[in-house]
């Protein structure tokens, strides 16, 4: 049997449009506030100390961002990539997140806004990407800066999940989540 495969997933640390109450998906070029940057620097040093051996990163700028911080706290290389984008919103971005109860169908898997991505293909775009690495693994222990979605997508598909079952709750911004994936 082989070893598994240890993913560290850092939710960025807290953007304007977070502290805005704006719902962001991937809307690429929203920065970290200072909290954000306080947040994803003490992510990087529990991620330091978790030793990853790789660093794959968002190309989204939050999560740049973060990464910048992980990238000098390990020192390692970061590489990026749309596959850990936050889920996308289409034409909901940039709107406040509290008008939204009403016009989201939170329950459904298969629900998507005009120009947007329903869970189930977010799900399925993280189970791609998970795949893949576990495929072709840049080292046993993995760091990955991303979103809130994409890591309840990710405990998903670990977890044999479907899109359906994804959990409830968003990790925090400047969190680690460990998970570990078979190989």
């Amino acid at each position: 049997m082989s070893r598994p495969l240890t993913l560290l997933l850092v939710r960025h640390g807290q953007s304007e449009w977070n502290a805005a109450g704006l719902l962001q998906g991937q809307t690429a070029d929203v920065p970290l506030t200072e909290l954000g940057h306080a947040q994803a620097a003490r992510a990087a040093r529990e991620l330091a100390g978790l030793r990853p051996g790789a660093l794959i990163s968002s190309d989204l700028r939050r999560a740049v961002q973060t990464a910048e911080h992980c990238v000098r706290a390990t020192g390692l290389a970061v590489s990026t990539t749309p596959a850990l984008r936050e889920q996308g919103y289409g034409v909901l971005e940039g709107r406040p997140s509290r008008e939204l109860w009403d016009v989201v169908d939170w329950t459904d898997p298969h629900w998507a806004a005009e120009g947007g991505e329903s869970l189930a293909e977010l799900h399925g775009r993280v189970a791609a990407f998970l795949e893949h690495l576990c495929a072709e693994p840049p080292a046993d222990v993995v760091g990955l800066v991303t979103h809130g979605d994409t890591i309840r997508a990710a405990q998903a598909v670990a977890g044999g999940l479907g899109p359906d079952a994804m959990p409830a709750v968003t990790p925090h911004n400047g969190t680690v989540t460990r998970l570990e994936i078979c190989r």
